[in-house]
């Protein structure tokens, strides 16, 4: 009998205090300081196993948030929700701006217009499976004896071009304009 796992999942929320962590550091290493503040904090309330930083992933978006006001200047305090999903824990921002759920949205969009672009792809690869070797043997050979005879059309073309007496364009008559004399 084999033995089913059930993943337990479990949603928190979180506001993680982030001065006292990235105080401790140079001013020139507190956001770094505060994404790893984050991961420590999630790490000890979440229980993972020996702590391990790996597990904790943070979500593009609050690692954005972070790093918003850049390097030296992290936010002092961020509210956060946390997804375990049996070994790994998943940290993302609670309260999203309007402008990023947006970006958010395309981007989904843009992935399942991705994925269905590539099924048709994967129907054509079946399609090709179908057809016997001596067919794609076939194609082959004529897609090779295309590609030749385009290589020769070209090198006729660059040798005419190099026949071709380059003309330069006929000089046009300037037209000068004289200036009346004082009176």
């Amino acid at each position: 009998m084999a033995k089913k796992e059930k993943k337990e999942v479990i949603e928190r929320e979180y506001t993680i205090p982030l001065r006292r962590e990235f105080m401790k550091v140079k001013r020139h290493k507190r956001t770094p300081k505060a994404v790893k503040a984050v991961k420590q904090f999630i790490a000890k309330h979440m229980k993972i196993e020996d702590r391990d930083l790996k597990k904790v992933k943070v979500d593009k978006w609050l690692n954005n948030e972070l790093w918003f006001r850049g390097i030296k200047n992290p936010p002092n305090k961020i509210k956060v929700k946390v997804i375990k999903e049996g070994d790994i824990v998943k940290v993302s921002l609670v309260n999203i701006p309007e402008k990023i759920k947006y970006i958010i949205e395309r981007e989904n969009r843009d992935k399942k217009e991705q994925e269905k672009k590539k099924k048709p792809v994967e129907e054509k690869k079946e399609k090709v499976d179908e057809k016997s070797k001596e067919e794609v043997r076939e194609e082959k050979e004529k897609e090779a004896s295309v590609m030749a005879s385009k290589e020769l059309q070209a090198e006729m073309q660059a040798k005419e071009q190099k026949h071709i007496s380059k003309q330069k364009p006929m000089k046009t008559e300037r037209i000068q304009t004289k200036t009346l004399p004082k009176k």
